[in-house]
């Protein structure tokens, strides 16, 4: 246990010297860009690659990416019923934020941390159906209540998932493990060279966008949408962990998985789509903060 504790109290700091690198204006909160490209673009993709180029599939595994994307769909129709009498674009707006996690920039440092290889294939797995909410399910509720005349086609989506080279790589490595071709070994020794940066920069990130200035008047509006994200994923986490017949690994991945932050996502999306981008700011930082002492908390309780 106290490897754990130790890891999030080193997880915490590296956020904290994040954030006050912003506050002491060393670095900016738009130094984020840059910072948030390399990681999503260079360090997480090598990651991966290190992590799955020797992976072996197990069938229950598979499981992850349909868990993943079946809590997405849910947890989707629920926010357009609850929601369903607000303005559009402010449906749309919060809609899009109820589904998709941030597991590249928030799971993965800890998971590494705490767990190892061992932990980011299962992370991953569950990374794979959350790349289709993502770059699927989100970007089609945020594009479609944009407007009232928003033309939106199977094109459009398909190339969004495309560009992402997290996602790809993903695809890539998940194929090529399937049919038993291993990648060249220097491709994954400089890959591990390249993924040890990736858990410092995230948390660093996370503490760059960190922002604990809140406007009450979106209180009712965030109270709704941190209700649906964590009342049923924290509570069909937790069910799920008693009653399904797997390993402690794949229980695990779903119990914290289910209570992640929402996806880094939403931030491009919001400009993209014209929405209140100081609201979905404010909401994205809470849900970090939440999630990380209720991952804190669970951690301690259960393992």
């Amino acid at each position: 246990m106290a490897s754990f504790n130790q890891q999030f109290l080193y997880s915490v700091l590296i956020i904290a010297l994040g954030y006050a690198l912003k506050r002491f204006n060393i670095l900016k909160a738009k130094d984020g860009e840059g910072l948030s490209r390399i990681v999503f673009n260079l360090t997480l993709p090598a990651l991966i690659v290190v992590t799955f180029s020797d992976f072996v599939i197990d069938p229950s595994l598979l499981l992850l990416i349909a868990s993943c994307f079946l809590f997405g769909l849910l947890v989707a129709a629920i926010g357009l019923f609850v929601f369903r009498n607000e303005p559009r674009k402010i449906k749309g707006m919060v809609c899009m934020m109820v589904p998709g996690f941030n597991i590249g920039l928030f799971a993965y440092p800890l998971v590494e941390g705490i767990w190892g290889e061992k932990g980011i294939k299962y992370f991953g797995m569950f990374d794979v159906g959350n790349s289709f909410l993502v770059f699927g399910l989100i970007y089609l509720i945020g594009s479609y209540y944009s407007s009232d005349d928003v033309k939106l086609t199977a094109k459009d989506i398909s190339f969004k998932m495309l560009k992402s080279i997290p996602f790809m790589t993903y695809i890539v490595v998940f194929i090529l493990s399937i049919i038993g071709i291993h990648l060249p070994a220097f491709i994954v020794d400089t890959s591990k060279i390249i993924s040890v940066a990736n858990m410092p920069m995230s948390l660093l990130l996370l503490g760059l966008y960190l922002n604990f200035r809140f406007d009450k008047s979106y209180n009712k509006l965030l109270y709704k949408f941190l209700g649906i994200r964590y009342l049923i994923g924290l509570g069909l986490g937790i069910l799920l962990f008693f009653i399904l017949p797997f390993d402690n690994m794949f229980k695990y991945t779903l119990l914290m998985g289910l209570i992640l932050p929402t996806s880094v996502a939403v931030l491009p999306y919001s400009v993209e789509f014209d929405y209140n981008q100081k609201f979905v700011g404010i909401a994205s930082n809470v849900t970090i903060l939440l999630s990380f002492f209720l991952l804190w908390g669970m951690t301690n309780i259960i393992m």
